[in-house]
């Protein structure tokens, strides 16, 4: 792990000091003073980002630092894989550790140093032009890092879920490793390229740094490079927008619960006022007894006694049923208009970050690769505003989610109680300090967020009644709950199972944590 690191400390290393000597020169050929600023502030971009890519590698190294293997006796192949997942952890935990930094370089110092490459070439300023080459080594060498680290954790965690693919034929399991490892396949093959990316982006700056004659050759090759890149992630992205609009359609057509479960409710409502007229009834009766004076009174009066406690218990069942009812159609509401929300801010962020903002990106490297093939390394403001255009919406998505997290993860220490399992006894609650050490801990996920309570609520209304406080959902809400499962690419076909089985797995208390890990991805999921 840590030779790679090195090795891209090295390379940046050697573009601060070539910028340094590049900046004696310019002093000692009388550049003029004013540009001084612009210098620093490239001094500062590059110094800034080999100290935080220091200090990551030094945070994911002392967060395994120490760990002992569990497994003593365990077997060969078992300390294999407790190997491996030991590794996988660093590693995704050094990626994690990188991600705040890769994306200060995308939304800041990638734009800013595009904007001072774009002044030095219309001034012709040969100083500034390869101050800014060397900050833009830097660049690219952690955007280079990060995507490396996050290629490997992604092939590590296909190969995973190719293995648990072997192992789960059928069901929950089956369906849950198979998705992911089809994504994370796919992430993989698209880091490979976005590494592949970064390094002509690295070649392309040392080549001015190093004032070669082929720069304009690199600068069109990077220029190739990110449109092809941006190209991919973009209908990428707009796969991903296409399933999400398809899976909330489908959520859209199960309907509002109310009006679904209308019929059903004004049954039970019926029913319990048929019941409390009953109670009413053998009330009445009762009292006429009392009142009755002739031969065999108490034996009447017993037998109205028995009836009227008798139609006060169905008059409680039958409210009993109407409320547990009505809860149940509005927990199916929340879970289904959740669903949806979810679906929708899917398709809101991979527009935005993913086909509006990585298609922009792949318009500037076609600019960039035109103007380098036609005109050397000239004036290209359209190039840059696009690079521009294209690093600020995905730098905006990008801290839109991670505030959304910081926040999920706040509010799990801070109110525990809040997305708590029911029944169950929730954490104690963290002071609003720790809380908030807990929220920016970004590379943890929430485990008791508002999804992980969604899931469970459908888990618990499509399950059977063998499944704790499952057991008195009628048959309407049941089949409206599973129909929304299937509406969530949770059905039989997905499971590999015939209709029957499906429903035999969701009655099975021993597949309940499938169940909700199932639900809880796909409720994220396109």
């Amino acid at each position: 792990m840590s030779t790679p690191v090195h090795r891209t400390s090295t390379r940046q290393s050697a573009a601060v000091l070539a910028s340094a000597r590049q900046r004696r020169e310019g002093n000692r050929t009388g550049s003029p003073s004013g540009n001084s600023v612009e210098h620093a502030l490239l001094r500062m971009q590059s110094s800034a980002g080999n100290r935080a890519t220091t200090a990551a590698v030094q945070r994911a190294r002392g967060a395994d630092k120490g760990k002992a293997p569990e497994n003593g006796g365990a077997s060969a192949g078992a300390k294999k894989k407790n190997y491996r997942d030991r590794i996988a952890g660093l590693l995704d935990r050094f990626k994690k550790n990188l991600e705040p930094i890769d994306t200060f370089i995308k939304g800041v110092q990638t734009p800013t140093n595009a904007g001072f490459t774009q002044q030095a070439a219309a001034a012709a300023n040969e100083g500034l032009k390869h101050s800014a080459a060397a900050s833009g080594t830097s660049a690219a060498s952690g955007n280079l890092l990060t995507e490396a680290a996050g290629t490997v954790v992604s092939g590590m965690d296909a190969y995973k879920n190719m293995k648990d693919l072997e192992k789960h034929r059928t069901g929950a399991g089956h369906h849950t490793a198979k998705k992911k490892a089809k994504t994370k396949g796919t992430d993989t093959v698209v880091g490979a390229a976005g590494s592949g990316s970064y390094s002509a982006a690295i070649a392309k700056e040392v080549t001015k740094v190093q004032k070669a004659a082929d720069a304009a050759v690199a600068s069109e090759a990077s220029g190739v490079a990110s449109a092809s890149i941006g190209a991919i992630k973009g209908a990428r992205a707009a796969f991903r927008v296409g399933g999400a609009a398809r899976k909330y359609k489908k959520i859209k057509e199960l309907g509002d619960p109310h009006l679904v479960h209308a019929g059903s409710l004004a049954r039970l409502n019926e029913s319990r006022e048929q019941a409390n007229w009953a109670a009413a009834e053998a009330y009445v009766a009762l009292d006429a007894y009392w009142k009755h004076e002739g031969e065999g009174r108490l034996e009447l009066v017993s037998e109205a006694v028995d009836a009227a406690w008798e139609a006060m218990g169905e008059a409680r069942d039958a409210a009993e049923s109407l409320q547990r009812a009505e809860n149940d159609v509005e927990k199916l509401s929340t879970v289904q208009g959740y669903a949806k929300k979810k679906q929708l801010t899917k398709i809101g962020k991979e527009t935005v970050g993913g086909a509006v903002g990585e298609s922009t990106k792949a318009a500037a490297g076609v600019v960039t690769a035109v103007a380098a093939g036609t005109a050397g390394l000239a004036s290209n403001p359209v190039g840059w505003g696009l690079a521009g255009a294209g690093a600020g919406l995905v730098f905006g998505v990008t801290m839109y989610k991670a505030l959304r997290a910081a926040t999920k993860r706040y509010e799990e220490a801070r109110h525990p109680e809040r997305w708590a399992p029911e029944g169950g006894t929730p954490a104690e609650a963290a002071s609003r300090g720790e809380s908030l050490k807990h929220a920016l801990k970004f590379w943890k996920k929430v485990s008791q967020g508002e999804r992980q309570a969604m899931a469970r609520e459908i888990y618990a209304l499509a399950a059977g009644p063998d499944i704790p406080g499952s057991g008195n959902a009628t048959a309407e809400m049941r089949e409206s709950a599973r129909a929304l499962l299937v509406a969530l690419k949770s059905g039989p076909t997905n499971h590999k199972l015939d209709p029957e089985v499906w429903a035999d797995t969701l009655n099975d208390p021993a597949k309940s944590a499938g169940w909700i890990k199932e639900i809880t991805e796909q409720l994220a999921s396109g």
